[in-house]
């Protein structure tokens, strides 16, 4: 019977839904054209490379983000902006290096006067002036001073923890019973219980999607989990084969599925998109196909590739897809501002790429600027492009644009990757193809491709010279 399926659609969609009937198979197309579409980025806390089962891991079950894998993209060498929490989601919602809006050093504590410069318009800023509601659920950590709160920030609502619960950072809240869970700026519960903020914090997003179903709508979720310290639920306990940490990363999978339960079950899952990934990386690989070492505050692959899944077959999103391309988390503000038609102000300079063609299948590469494939496309164009004699034949704009450059946990500069090749740049110059050797185990000699990439790190040091924004600071108390 299809009438009582009408009746539970809200008016808003009846007109996408006449188009799905009436022109079949160009319904998801038009759909795509008719309907800003919702958003939803879930980022999770140190979640290495390998720890999926659709990146390897056997010790754990992930039945659902598998499932969302073979639905849509998986990423095979995606970046963090950063090996640690803070910079990583500053370079996450400004679209920038964390070097170039001042947050590229360690972490944010409670007692730090410095955080996110309300001057930046954080990617929940650009949408909610282009009609979206929107919420940050989850561990925030960058600032806790009034200026640099989530709300300041761009979200209508905010549900979770500014801090770590590790004890550098607990220590500041024991006079006061421990670290608070906020709604708002209210106390929701002190001190917060690690064990319950995964569930807790879905059936908070839960919660705003069901009352934002009739509008779009952006989703950040930034879990606590999988940081130290570990929390499992009872119902979670014991269920894998990698002790707390898998049966953390099982009750992820199991909250994530209830994130897709409640899309079909609202009917908006044909227009909404998800990303799922992790801020940092954890530790290396723990058997011979795993071949990535290093750690979370490290430049090794280890510490800084991590997995990453797009998924949004309703917006022509591909599915069963992988890719080896060079994608970094600064990619993401622009290219999810084009599926949101959001133009990207002309005088934000940001260093993300528009990769929307790349995820619909318009190329199968990350396409330049000069193809103007999307509506963001020549965001790139507006980082400064002046290189003196010395590099000005060897390295292209495109090339420049496409590299990534490494910093470390303290914020310096430290390797540079321009599609397979990765150089290492203290305390000698070293190249690895990470193409062939991916655990970075025997430097390679190539002198015109060494050349190219200390060319490349000495082009981004000026750029970052001469175009660092300051972050975010308070006076200190008297």
């Amino acid at each position: 019977m299809i009438l009582p399926f009408l009746l539970r659609i809200p008016m808003h969609k009846f007109t996408t839904l006449a188009l799905v009937l009436v022109l079949g198979s160009r319904a998801s197309t038009l759909r795509a054209e008719s309907v800003k579409p919702n958003i939803i980025f879930i980022l999770v806390d140190d979640q290495g490379y390998y720890d999926l089962g659709c990146y390897g891991a056997t010790e754990v079950k992930t039945p659902r983000i598998d499932a969302m894998a073979a639905e849509g993209v998986r990423f095979t060498d995606y970046y963090a902006a950063a090996p640690i929490c803070s910079p990583s989601r500053a370079g996450l919602l400004t679209g920038c290096y964390p070097r170039r809006v001042g947050l590229a050093t360690w972490v944010q504590r409670a007692d730090s006067r410095i955080g996110l410069n309300p001057d930046e318009l954080t990617i929940a800023e650009l949408l909610k002036t282009n009609g979206y509601a929107t919420a940050c659920i989850g561990k925030w950590h960058l600032g806790f001073h009034e200026p640099f709160l989530p709300e300041q920030q761009g979200f209508d609502h905010y549900f979770g923890l500014l801090h770590n619960l590790d004890p550098v950072e607990v220590v500041y809240f024991e006079k006061d019973g421990g670290v608070p869970l906020m709604r708002g700026r209210a106390v929701v519960k002190r001190p917060a219980n690690p064990a319950e903020l995964t569930r807790i914090y879905t059936d908070e997003a839960i919660g705003f999607m069901e009352q934002n179903e009739d509008c779009p709508f952006f989703l950040y979720l930034p879990h606590t989990m999988l940081h130290t310290p570990l929390g499992v639920s009872d119902e979670f306990k014991g269920t894998s084969s990698f002790g707390e940490y898998g049966d953390a990363i099982q009750e992820l999978d199991h909250n994530v599925g209830r994130i897709f339960d409640t899309l079909r079950r609202l009917g908006i899952d044909d227009h909404t998109v998800v990303v799922y990934t992790s801020d940092n990386g954890r530790g290396p690989g723990r058997n011979e196909r795993q071949p990535i070492r290093g750690r979370k505050l490290s430049t090794f692959e280890g510490g800084i590739r991590v997995p990453c899944i797009a998924w949004g077959p309703g917006l022509g999103v591909r599915s069963s897809c992988e890719t080896s391309e060079i994608v970094r988390a600064m990619d993401w503000y622009p290219t999810l501002a084009s599926f949101a038609r959001a133009k990207v102000p002309a005088d934000r300079v940001i260093d993300g790429r528009d990769i929307s063609p790349l995820l619909i299948g318009k190329t199968e590469n990350v396409p330049t600027p000069a193809e103007g494939l999307s509506l963001n496309a020549t965001v790139p164009l507006r980082r400064p492009w002046n290189p003196p004699g010395e590099w000005k034949d060897l390295i292209t704009r495109d090339e420049y644009n496409n590299a990534f450059f490494y910093h470390g946990s303290q914020g310096a500069l430290a390797a540079v990757r321009w599609k397979q090749w990765k150089l290492f740049l203290n305390p000698t110059l070293q190249l690895y193809d990470l193409a062939n050797d991916p655990g970075e185990s025997r430097p390679v000699r190539n002198g015109t491709i060494i050349r190219k990439l200390r060319g490349m790190a000495i082009l981004f040091q000026e750029e970052m010279r001469t175009g660092m924004r300051s972050a975010g600071e308070v006076p200190a108390s008297p």
